[in-house]
């Protein structure tokens, strides 16, 4: 691939990566307003309306001849089987957040995030660190430690969100689908589970669609556009770029999920909540100096 090819490669990523981040920062105004509706049933919906929503776009594009010889293949289904495990698990743990005022958590765990994504690529891709990546891993252990003293509790919420991307996005990385395919085949797995579970709410009398405002019914259908644009969004760029890349970018996301909790929910940010995203922020800020180093070192290398 010639430099021009790979450096338009590389800013359409950067482009398609930043457009997702954006979306996913701005999700709790989606997710706020369908707080009566549980958790789990609104999960099932985001996988069921996203399947929908990518089987129409496949059919717009007459674009099916990849899924039988994906199907054909244990690998290939094992690792979107992982994949889509993980994904709903994130979701379900978000939507639970969000709904039940812990936005600012929320937001921690994707600040978390970029760095576990580099501590990922070292462990898993061999993507070498430098001093400054190692001190930022260390500064934001140290944020994480801090907040569960003053708070007296293990942030788990964050943690949990931080992971389960994290190893998302390792899987993303190292998946043998293009990105459209991809989340088709991840939400295609899942999409029996989530609809015997809505039949089974109905069934048991405790199933909310069709049942409350017709805004809220809007909502649950059109979780399935806003939750499958920004994901393809995220693999178009993911597949583009280091994973690194990919991390130092993400903080996008969670500066504006903080902020909407903060200034917008009314959610506590204490001193030692201040303390330890402080220390989180210092953090992605060594990690980003760490990145435009070698980045600036690539040019001049290629220059000479």
């Amino acid at each position: 691939m010639s430099s021009n090819s790979s450096t338009s490669e590389s800013g359409r990523g950067v482009a398609f990566t930043v457009a997702a981040f954006i979306c996913w920062g701005l999700f709790p105004l989606y997710w706020k307003p369908l707080h009566e509706v549980p958790a789990l049933q609104i999960l099932c919906h985001r996988i069921v309306w996203s399947a929908v929503f990518v089987a129409v776009v496949l059919t717009v594009r007459n674009h099916w001849g990849w899924l039988p010889a994906a199907v054909r293949e244990p690998r290939k289904l094992g690792i979107f089987g992982l994949s889509s495990l993980l994904l709903s698990l994130n979701w379900l743990i978000y939507i639970w957040a969000v709904n039940a005022g812990h936005v600012v958590e929320g937001s921690l765990g994707y600040f978390i995030n970029p760095l576990f994504n580099v501590l990922l690529g070292r462990l898993f891709l061999s993507e070498r660190l430098s001093g400054l990546q190692n001190a930022a891993l260390l500064l934001a252990a140290g944020g994480v430690a801090w907040i569960t003293y003053s708070a007296g509790a293990l942030p788990w919420i964050a943690l949990s969100l931080a992971a389960t991307f994290g190893l998302y996005g390792l899987l993303r990385k190292k998946a043998p689908l293009a990105s459209l395919e991809g989340l088709a085949l991840e939400t295609f797995l899942m999409t029996p589970l989530a609809a015997g579970a809505l039949v089974w709410f109905e069934w048991q009398g405790q199933g909310t669609f069709g049942h409350g405002s017709a805004m809220q019914t809007s909502l649950l259908i059109g979780a399935g556009v806003v939750t499958a644009v920004p994901l393809l969004l995220f693999a178009a760029g993911a597949r583009r770029l280091k994973l690194a890349t990919v991390g130092v970018i993400q903080y996008i996301g969670p500066s504006i999920q903080l902020a909407l909790g903060v200034l917008l929910f009314g959610e506590a940010f204490d001193s030692g909540r201040a303390i330890g995203f402080g220390l989180i922020w210092a953090a992605l800020l060594l990690y980003s100096i760490a990145g435009l180093l070698q980045m600036w070192q690539g040019r001049r290398a290629a220059a000479a």
